[in-house]
Protein backbone atom coordinates (compact mmCIF):
# COMPACT_ATOMS: atom_id res chain seq x y z
CA UNK A 1 0.00 0.00 0.00
CA UNK A 2 1.23 3.17 -0.61
CA UNK A 3 2.26 5.73 1.65
CA UNK A 4 0.19 8.76 2.15
CA UNK A 5 1.35 12.09 0.42
CA UNK A 6 2.76 14.46 3.39
CA UNK A 7 1.41 17.64 2.94
CA UNK A 8 2.29 19.11 6.01
CA UNK A 9 4.40 22.11 4.24
CA UNK A 10 1.16 23.12 2.49
CA UNK A 11 -0.79 26.46 3.83
CA UNK A 12 -3.58 26.63 1.28
CA UNK A 13 -5.24 24.31 -0.90
CA UNK A 14 -7.04 25.50 -4.28
CA UNK A 15 -8.91 23.37 -6.58
CA UNK A 16 -6.20 23.41 -9.09
CA UNK A 17 -2.90 24.30 -7.05
CA UNK A 18 -1.86 24.10 -3.57
CA UNK A 19 -0.02 26.96 -1.77
CA UNK A 20 3.12 25.78 0.57
CA UNK A 21 4.73 27.57 3.69
CA UNK A 22 8.33 28.89 1.62
CA UNK A 23 5.54 30.41 -0.92
CA UNK A 24 5.84 27.96 -3.40
CA UNK A 25 2.80 26.80 -5.61
CA UNK A 26 2.42 23.18 -7.06
CA UNK A 27 -0.23 22.65 -9.95
CA UNK A 28 -2.53 19.65 -9.22
CA UNK A 29 -4.56 20.46 -12.17
CA UNK A 30 -3.86 17.29 -15.47
CA UNK A 31 -1.93 18.09 -17.56
CA UNK A 32 -2.81 19.23 -21.71
CA UNK A 33 -1.12 19.32 -24.84
CA UNK A 34 -0.20 21.90 -26.92
CA UNK A 35 -0.87 21.46 -31.12
CA UNK A 36 0.62 23.17 -34.14
CA UNK A 37 -1.79 25.36 -36.25
CA UNK A 38 -2.62 23.67 -39.52
CA UNK A 39 -5.20 23.54 -42.40
CA UNK A 40 -7.91 21.09 -41.69
CA UNK A 41 -8.89 19.36 -44.37
CA UNK A 42 -12.40 18.20 -43.06
CA UNK A 43 -13.32 21.78 -42.46
CA UNK A 44 -11.32 24.08 -44.88
CA UNK A 45 -10.09 26.25 -41.76
CA UNK A 46 -6.36 27.59 -42.09
CA UNK A 47 -4.86 28.32 -38.84
CA UNK A 48 -1.39 30.30 -37.80
CA UNK A 49 -0.23 31.58 -34.73
CA UNK A 50 0.92 35.30 -34.09
CA UNK A 51 3.39 36.92 -31.36
CA UNK A 52 1.17 40.48 -30.13
CA UNK A 53 4.32 41.08 -27.74
CA UNK A 54 7.38 39.56 -26.55
CA UNK A 55 7.25 41.66 -23.18
CA UNK A 56 5.23 40.48 -21.94
CA UNK A 57 4.61 37.60 -23.94
CA UNK A 58 1.74 37.59 -25.56
CA UNK A 59 0.44 35.32 -28.92
CA UNK A 60 -2.51 34.32 -30.71
CA UNK A 61 -3.80 31.89 -33.04
CA UNK A 62 -6.10 32.82 -35.75
CA UNK A 63 -8.63 30.75 -37.80
CA UNK A 64 -9.60 31.68 -41.32
CA UNK A 65 -12.23 30.25 -42.98
CA UNK A 66 -12.43 28.06 -46.44
CA UNK A 67 -14.71 30.41 -47.64
CA UNK A 68 -12.56 33.82 -47.02
CA UNK A 69 -12.26 36.10 -49.81
CA UNK A 70 -11.00 39.69 -49.83
CA UNK A 71 -14.12 41.52 -51.76
CA UNK A 72 -16.74 40.18 -49.05
CA UNK A 73 -14.85 40.39 -45.63
CA UNK A 74 -15.37 37.97 -43.13
CA UNK A 75 -17.19 39.13 -39.20
CA UNK A 76 -14.40 38.44 -36.21
CA UNK A 77 -14.87 36.68 -33.27
CA UNK A 78 -11.76 37.60 -30.29
CA UNK A 79 -11.76 34.45 -28.45
CA UNK A 80 -10.69 34.14 -24.62
CA UNK A 81 -10.20 30.41 -23.55
CA UNK A 82 -11.19 28.92 -19.75
CA UNK A 83 -9.57 27.33 -17.57
CA UNK A 84 -9.32 28.93 -14.52
CA UNK A 85 -7.09 31.95 -14.96
CA UNK A 86 -4.27 28.49 -14.27
CA UNK A 87 -4.45 26.19 -16.97
CA UNK A 88 -5.66 25.28 -20.84
CA UNK A 89 -3.62 27.44 -23.61
CA UNK A 90 -5.60 28.80 -26.95
CA UNK A 91 -2.82 26.17 -28.63
CA UNK A 92 -4.37 23.13 -26.79
CA UNK A 93 -6.11 20.38 -28.61
CA UNK A 94 -9.46 21.29 -27.07
CA UNK A 95 -9.30 25.04 -27.87
CA UNK A 96 -8.07 24.61 -31.13
CA UNK A 97 -10.68 22.21 -32.04
CA UNK A 98 -13.51 24.60 -30.64
CA UNK A 99 -12.39 27.27 -32.08
CA UNK A 100 -11.76 26.15 -35.24
CA UNK A 101 -15.26 24.48 -35.53
CA UNK A 102 -16.79 27.71 -34.92
CA UNK A 103 -15.15 29.73 -37.58
CA UNK A 104 -16.26 26.98 -40.08
CA UNK A 105 -20.21 26.74 -38.89
CA UNK A 106 -19.84 30.83 -38.46
CA UNK A 107 -18.42 31.61 -41.67
CA UNK A 108 -16.17 34.15 -39.29
CA UNK A 109 -12.48 34.41 -38.69
CA UNK A 110 -11.41 34.26 -35.00
CA UNK A 111 -8.44 35.32 -32.98
CA UNK A 112 -7.80 33.35 -30.15
CA UNK A 113 -5.65 34.94 -27.48
CA UNK A 114 -2.85 33.07 -25.47
CA UNK A 115 -2.75 35.18 -22.35
CA UNK A 116 -0.48 34.20 -19.33
CA UNK A 117 -1.64 32.17 -16.78
CA UNK A 118 -0.87 32.13 -13.03
CA UNK A 119 1.03 31.51 -10.98
CA UNK A 120 3.73 31.87 -13.79
CA UNK A 121 2.19 35.36 -14.52
CA UNK A 122 0.25 36.54 -11.57
CA UNK A 123 -3.51 38.18 -11.86
CA UNK A 124 -4.37 40.58 -13.64
CA UNK A 125 -2.17 39.64 -16.22
CA UNK A 126 -4.50 37.73 -17.96
CA UNK A 127 -6.52 40.85 -18.40
CA UNK A 128 -3.69 42.95 -19.52
CA UNK A 129 -2.46 40.42 -21.90
CA UNK A 130 -6.27 39.88 -23.30
CA UNK A 131 -6.54 43.72 -23.94
CA UNK A 132 -3.39 44.02 -25.86
CA UNK A 133 -4.24 41.38 -27.50
CA UNK A 134 -7.62 42.96 -28.87
CA UNK A 135 -6.00 46.23 -29.01
CA UNK A 136 -3.80 44.59 -31.88
CA UNK A 137 -6.36 43.68 -33.66
CA UNK A 138 -7.81 47.07 -33.77
CA UNK A 139 -4.57 48.16 -35.46
CA UNK A 140 -5.92 46.25 -38.40
CA UNK A 141 -9.05 48.27 -38.74
CA UNK A 142 -7.76 50.18 -41.98
CA UNK A 143 -6.21 47.33 -43.65
CA UNK A 144 -2.46 47.95 -42.49
CA UNK A 145 -1.78 46.31 -39.63
CA UNK A 146 0.98 43.97 -39.38
CA UNK A 147 -0.95 40.85 -39.79
CA UNK A 148 -2.28 39.96 -43.93
CA UNK A 149 -5.07 37.65 -43.09
CA UNK A 150 -6.57 40.49 -40.61
CA UNK A 151 -5.86 43.07 -43.72
CA UNK A 152 -7.15 40.95 -46.20
CA UNK A 153 -10.43 39.12 -44.96
CA UNK A 154 -11.42 40.52 -41.26
CA UNK A 155 -14.71 42.59 -41.33
CA UNK A 156 -13.90 44.98 -37.73
CA UNK A 157 -17.05 46.74 -38.08
CA UNK A 158 -18.29 42.80 -37.32
CA UNK A 159 -16.38 41.96 -33.46
CA UNK A 160 -17.70 39.55 -31.30
CA UNK A 161 -15.99 38.83 -27.62
CA UNK A 162 -16.65 35.95 -26.69
CA UNK A 163 -15.01 33.05 -23.98
CA UNK A 164 -15.83 30.40 -21.56
CA UNK A 165 -15.06 30.16 -17.88
CA UNK A 166 -12.04 32.24 -16.87
CA UNK A 167 -12.49 33.35 -20.49
CA UNK A 168 -16.24 34.31 -19.48
CA UNK A 169 -15.04 36.65 -16.66
CA UNK A 170 -11.96 38.02 -18.95
CA UNK A 171 -14.33 39.21 -21.97
CA UNK A 172 -16.77 40.61 -19.12
CA UNK A 173 -14.32 43.04 -18.58
CA UNK A 174 -12.80 43.94 -21.52
CA UNK A 175 -16.25 44.97 -23.16
CA UNK A 176 -18.05 46.87 -19.61
CA UNK A 177 -16.43 49.71 -17.98
CA UNK A 178 -13.42 48.05 -15.30
CA UNK A 179 -9.94 47.92 -14.92
CA UNK A 180 -8.81 46.93 -17.89
CA UNK A 181 -11.22 49.07 -20.18
CA UNK A 182 -14.29 48.68 -22.31
CA UNK A 183 -14.11 48.24 -26.00
CA UNK A 184 -15.25 51.16 -27.82
CA UNK A 185 -15.73 51.97 -31.61
CA UNK A 186 -12.47 53.44 -32.03
CA UNK A 187 -11.20 50.60 -29.90
CA UNK A 188 -12.37 47.90 -31.80
CA UNK A 189 -11.73 49.60 -35.22
CA UNK A 190 -15.59 50.14 -36.18
CA UNK A 191 -17.45 48.89 -32.38
CA UNK A 192 -17.90 45.28 -31.40
CA UNK A 193 -21.37 43.95 -32.39
CA UNK A 194 -22.05 41.30 -29.12
CA UNK A 195 -20.38 39.48 -26.74
CA UNK A 196 -20.96 36.01 -25.46
CA UNK A 197 -19.56 34.82 -21.98
CA UNK A 198 -20.16 31.13 -21.92
CA UNK A 199 -19.71 28.01 -19.30
CA UNK A 200 -18.56 24.47 -20.98
CA UNK A 201 -19.67 22.13 -18.94
CA UNK A 202 -17.19 19.19 -19.26
CA UNK A 203 -18.28 15.93 -17.79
Amino acid sequence: MAAAADHSDVEHVFRFFRVHKDGSIHRTHPPFDKIPPSDDLTTGVRSKDVTISTDPPVSARIFLPKSADPTRKLPLLFYVHGGGFCMQSAFSSTYHNYVSTIAASANAMAVSVEYGLFPTRPIPACYEDSWAALQWVATHANGNGSDRWLNDYADLTRVFVGGDSAGGNITHTLVVPGRVGRVTRSESGGGYSGASLLWRHRR
